[in-house]
């Protein structure tokens, strides 16, 4: 388990594709135990340790995981999960087929089937279905495939997965989504890449960028974009990223949201 971000109200953790955030039918250890149990040895604390899930990415997907050490955090944050305020999440994908425009905003109603594990997208409100909106860029290119670089505007199920196969571009690897074979690791070239939000007690504003899955073509890509592949964290004072959300108020307003 790799901690990318700790301080007293907050922890963020780097997810491999194979790990569960949350418990599941599987029975398989999830991640928020691994953090719990990681806590309660670096703190010796003798009783049960309080973690808050603040929300979840899918088991083959890889990247920044944010989790709340304290109730006061918990609450504040599910707030700002929950309406989307506050907060950036953006992912890099790996397609195989070229994306119809560099950069795209793609807004689709999803409906979730629990049945099938599988959401599914119209173009049309439909009964049942949920506003999504993700906009993206195309970063990078090799030989066989092309990067993208994702803005999640909603946090809906299999949001970026059902709407990148919608528009042709599922994502490599992963076949409920229409890719032809499956990674060789299970997981999907999926990976939350960037995770921003303001702190929940100090107000500061934290970003944390994951480090890339240790794969070849994760690499490829790293030396094409002259990236660190391991990622780094900054922390920016409230005064100094008030001109940023006047921004980013500006552009939800345009969307509409």
């Amino acid at each position: 388990m790799e901690i990318l971000y700790e301080d007293n109200h907050v922890i963020v953790v780097n997810k491999a594709s194979s790990e569960i955030v949350q418990a599941d039918k599987s029975g398989d250890i999830p991640l928020s135990e691994m953090v719990k149990e990681y806590l309660k040895e670096k703190y010796q604390k003798p009783g049960n340790v309080f973690l808050g899930i603040t929300h979840r990415i899918d088991r083959p997907v890889s990247g920044a995981v944010l989790f709340a050490k304290t109730s006061k955090a918990l609450t504040r944050l599910n707030d700002m999960f929950r309406y989307h305020s506050n907060l950036k999440k953006q992912y890099w994908a790996i397609v195989k087929n070229l994306p119809p425009q560099d950069e795209m905003t793609l807004v689709h109603y999803l409906t979730r089937n629990e049945r099938l594990n599988k959401t599914f997208a119209s173009e049309e409100r439909t009964e049942g279905s949920k506003k999504s909106i993700l906009s993206f860029r195309r970063i990078a290119d090799s030989d066989n495939y092309h990067l993208l670089e994702i803005d999640l505007k909603t946090g809906r199920h299999h949001q970026i997965r059902c709407q990148l196969s919608t528009i042709g571009c599922p994502i490599k690897g992963d076949t409920k989504y229409g890719f032809p074979r499956s990674n060789t690791d299970g997981g999907i070239s999926l990976h939350a890449r960037y995770l921003e939000f303001i702190h929940p007690v100090s107000k500061k504003l934290i970003g944390v960028e994951a480090p890339l899955p240790n794969d070849i073509l994760w690499d490829e890509f790293a030396r094409i974009l002259d990236v660190n592949p391991d990622g780094g964290i900054f922390v920016m004072e409230p005064e100094e990223y008030e001109q940023i959300e006047r921004e980013r108020a500006e552009e939800m307003k345009k969307l509409g949201m």
